[in-house]
């Protein structure tokens, strides 16, 4: 009988917030990482020979222009009717590569506009934030720069951190990362990580101590795991539990993760490379702005994957499979979150 009870005010509950969100409106936040989205002028400071016309990949403007309306095409499916208030981007080469996708794909007429700092990272690839600037109106925006102290030459992607006010008059302070990558070993590269995610988690604090009720969204490719040290335990991004703080981190995308679900297949397996994390307050539906386990997704479109031939099931359509080019989109799936206000 007490059962029951309990099953019929949990039940009564969970009406009363769809009931709520349905009445609120939507705030949709959207990470991919594109995969090596390079334009076809040569930056004599970055290593950018092979996604040149005459380089190993032979990327010619053809390409260039196919791979834009890719990313243009990924991003208006995930928003529907809808798009997406704000779409963190990885591995983007340069400020041309986010003008062509705004005003000359099939992304003009949603008029997004941008934040981007040229970063120190060999490639030249960065990270940038694409913004609704009816949704978000930035109010400050910086690139993070990481040192390494054990060895200073290595250098990486900035972090982005952009903070804006949203239409609820609140501000959210929004980070895009896209921490080093695990090419030289999963464990060989661990440090950097560890050392990028105590930059991440030092700047975080500081907004918590400045702020009772802070609004964060920390998003990207960690290269990591939600389980992996530098998120779990350096970060200190946890799994959604019944007690919430305002200055806690919650990964969004733990749970999938350990159910199995990803946005990348790793030998076989999928796993959340890419995630979403955001402090207490969002999860509040009583705060001006929320979101709930529930309204985080790897967006897996059939147009997305292909058959997986070596593990079975379905991959990342990439847009190279070693050398040879067919003209797919990622290796990464992108993620989103609805919020609501």
């Amino acid at each position: 009988m007490r059962k029951g009870i309990i099953l019929q005010i949990a039940l009564i509950f969970v009406f009363q917030l769809v009931a709520q969100k349905q009445e609120k409106q939507n705030f949709k936040i959207m990470c991919y990482n594109v995969e090596n989205f390079f334009d076809c002028v040569h930056d004599s400071l970055t290593n950018d020979s092979e996604f040149l016309p005459n380089g190993a990949r032979g990327w010619t403007y053809a390409k260039y222009q196919k791979k834009q309306a890719n990313i243009a095409k990924v991003i208006s499916a995930v928003g529907g009717w809808d798009a997406p208030a704000l779409v963190g981007i990885c591995e983007v080469e340069s400020r041309k590569c986010l003008i062509d996708l705004t005003r000359y794909s099939g992304l003009k007429n949603l008029r997004y506009k941008f934040l981007h700092h040229e970063s120190p990272d060999p490639r030249g690839i960065d990270v940038a934030l694409l913004y609704q600037p009816q949704e978000f109106k930035p109010i400050h925006d910086e690139a993070i720069p990481i040192q390494f102290p054990q060895t200073p030459q290595s250098r990486t992607r900035d972090i982005l951190f952009a903070s804006g006010i949203i239409p609820t008059g609140d501000t959210l302070h929004v980070f895009v990362c896209h921490f080093p990558s695990r090419l030289d070993g999963e464990l060989e590269s661990e440090e950097k990580r560890l050392f990028v995610a105590s930059v991440l988690r030092f700047k975080v604090d500081s907004i918590f101590a400045a702020n009772k009720k802070p609004n964060i969204v920390i998003m990207g490719d960690f290269n990591d795991y939600p389980t992996n040290a530098s998120l779990l335990e350096v970060l200190k991004a946890k799994p959604l539990n019944d007690s919430i703080s305002n200055h806690g981190l919650y990964n969004l995308m733990y749970k999938l993760h350990i159910e199995g679900k990803g946005s990348n297949k790793h030998l076989g397996d999928w796993g959340a490379l890419d995630q979403m994390i955001v402090s207490g307050n969002l999860l509040k539906p009583t705060n001006s702005i929320f979101t709930m386990q529930t309204d985080a997704h790897f967006f897996d479109a059939d147009f997305l994957l292909e058959n997986d031939k070596t593990y079975l099931g379905k991959q990342p359509f990439r847009t190279f499979v070693g050398m040879k080019y067919q003209e797919g989109f990622s290796d990464h799936l992108p993620i989103y979150a609805d919020f609501w206000y």
